[in-house]
């Protein structure tokens, strides 16, 4: 911090304090009064009569001080500021601390690559964390009410297909037999003979299908998702309403006759009623 000394005050104040103190005391005014008037401590209005301006402050504040006590009492003091007063010079300020240009950009590209260390800090652990769940891809759904394309001419059926592929098949060992899982159903088994009567409702599925069976007293007697290839028999008189999902790959069979479920089907789901003499009608 850079000090003013009270060296720029030069000369002997007593003149001009000698003026100010007799134009006071000609216009009738005590220091008190002075002090108020000028807003200045009594002490500073003492230091100014009696040339004391070192115990002032600084030759700036004394240039101020006595300008405004000489407009109080109407008194020209301004060859006295001129010659006892120094003006204020500004100080020359002179820089100590050179930065050469190198350094400074050495210091510029140090700070950058700090803020890219501790960006890459913050940005890597995050993007490792997240990854996994963008890379992996997710699992292919397929909606049971899609209507399935229709096949080429001159393709066979899915159900002649699917025939020809369960002959194909070898039978099962006897050990597979007895430990092969099976799928529990509330309808009364079907004997060989009772296939082609009157009385049962075949249910082929050349696809994924959701099937629903409910019996004439409202309990469920089957339901599951049934695959590919699958089939269910059961007595027309058990049955009470059938529930499809994926309808276009299910074939319905009542008394060995195919039975269209366009009447029944809406969105790819079929719904239809069982009568007592096997019939199928709308469900209610």
């Amino acid at each position: 911090m850079i000090q003013e000394s009270n060296a720029n005050v030069r000369g002997d104040a007593r003149g001009g304090g000698e003026r100010l103190r007799e134009a006071r005391l000609a216009a009738g005014l005590g220091l008190q009064e002075v002090a108020a008037r000028l807003r200045m401590p009594v002490r500073v209005v003492e230091a100014l009569e009696q040339g004391r301006w070192q115990d002032i402050g600084a030759p700036v504040f004394v240039r101020g001080q006595l300008r405004s006590y000489a407009r109080l009492l109407d008194v020209d003091l301004g060859a006295l500021l001129e010659t006892e007063v120094a003006p204020v010079v500004p100080v020359d300020l002179v820089s100590h601390a050179h930065t050469p240009r190198f350094q400074r950009v050495m210091e510029s590209a140090g700070r950058r690559a700090v803020y890219v260390v501790i960006t890459a800090a913050i940005a890597v652990p995050v993007w490792l964390a997240t990854r996994s769940h963008f890379a992996d891809a997710p699992p292919a759904t397929a909606s049971l009410d899609a209507v399935p394309p229709a096949p080429a001419a001159g393709s066979p059926s899915p159900e002649a297909a699917t025939t020809a592929t369960v002959a194909q098949l070898p039978p099962a060992p006897a050990a597979a037999r007895e430990t092969a899982p099976y799928v529990a159903s509330l309808a009364p088994p079907v004997g060989r003979g009772q296939a082609s009567s009157a009385n049962t409702l075949e249910l082929a599925f050349s696809g994924e299908s959701w099937m629903q069976v409910t019996g004439r007293d409202g309990r469920v007697i089957e339901q599951a998702l049934m695959r590919e290839g699958e089939s269910r028999s059961f007595a027309a008189a058990d049955v009470g309403s059938v529930k499809l999902g994926n309808a276009a790959v299910v074939r319905v069979q009542q008394a060995g006759s195919i039975v269209d479920l366009a009447p029944y089907r809406r969105a790819n789901v079929a719904r239809f009623a069982v009568s007592s003499d096997g019939s199928v009608a709308p469900a209610e």
